[in-house]
């Protein structure tokens, strides 16, 4: 039988492992940003970009709810990197941009490739209950402004490599076919796509080649061993990470640097600086 003072200890070593485990996912996770270095390999990808760098950067959340010290902090890191193409999937405001004076300082902090910066909607940046194409305008006039350019359903062409960008999913702002009509599926291609249950759309045959995605944040709370309780995808295999698809497409999808609750756990913030390679 264990004696008081034994049950009085262990519970308070456990009261203090709580503590310490909530301190962690409050305090320190959700700013412990990491830099994944990775290669993305295009088959015809041209000469002129072997080896060039694309920083992959997904879910701000500017706003209330994300630490404008600790975005401006990230970005200053990345800007040492100096990558020749950035490129933003979504999600770079939080809901209905109310403090716009907060938004644009982050925003006045933006980091550009040298080549060229490109980025696209996420469901936050139409604000409450995705509902609202004005809000979502502003964004893309003030993500302007700090020369980051904004593809909705669009191609643009970069020294022979296409970037499509599609709009949201759950804004209902997607158009999958107007954007990969226009790719050349014998040229080389990056698509962006905030939601990762956008692959399974039926409409990505033109696509050869690589999708940048973010939108799910890595689960946020990650038990180890376990898949997140919590992930905001249809598809509960879209984590974060690689992976492959049919058509010989490959995915890969951000954990982000902002949130929505500061908590995480066992899902760091991520930027991810991809070095383009000829396959």
């Amino acid at each position: 039988m264990p004696t008081r003072r034994r049950f009085l200890s262990a519970s308070l070593a456990a009261l203090g492992l709580s503590g310490a485990v909530g301190l962690y996912t409050w305090g320190w996770e959700p700013h412990w940003l990491e830099i994944v270095a990775r290669s993305l390999a295009f088959p015809g990808l041209p000469k002129s970009l072997d080896g060039a760098r694309v920083a992959h950067v997904s879910d701000l959340h500017a706003g209330p709810r994300v630490d404008n010290a600790y975005l401006i902090n990230s970005f200053a890191r990345l800007r040492e990197i100096a990558p020749e193409i950035v490129v933003y999937t979504g999600d770079l405001t939080d809901v209905g941009t109310e403090d716009v004076a907060c938004v644009r300082e982050v925003f006045s902090h933006l980091p550009t490739g040298s080549l060229a910066t490109f980025g696209i909607l996420g469901n936050h940046d139409y604000g409450p209950r995705w509902a609202f194409p004005e809000i979502a305008s502003r964004v893309v006039t003030m993500a302007g402004e700090a020369g980051l350019r904004v593809l909705r359903n669009e191609v643009a062409e970069l020294d022979g490599l296409q970037i499509a960008g599609l709009d949201d999913y759950w804004a209902g702002q997607l158009n999958l076919r107007q954007a990969t009509t226009a790719l050349d599926p014998r040229r080389a291609s990056l698509v962006l796509t905030h939601n990762p249950d956008t692959v399974d759309i039926p409409g990505w045959e033109p696509v050869r080649g690589w999708i940048l995605a973010g939108h799910t944040h890595g689960g946020q709370c990650k038990p180890p061993f376990l898949p997140p309780p919590i992930l905001s995808v249809r598809n509960r295999r879209y984590t974060c990470g690689e992976f492959s698809l049919a058509g010989d497409r490959r995915l890969y999808i951000s954990r982000g640097v902002g949130h929505t609750l500061r908590v995480r756990f066992n899902a760091r913030p991520e930027i991810t600086i991809f070095r383009l390679e000829r396959a």
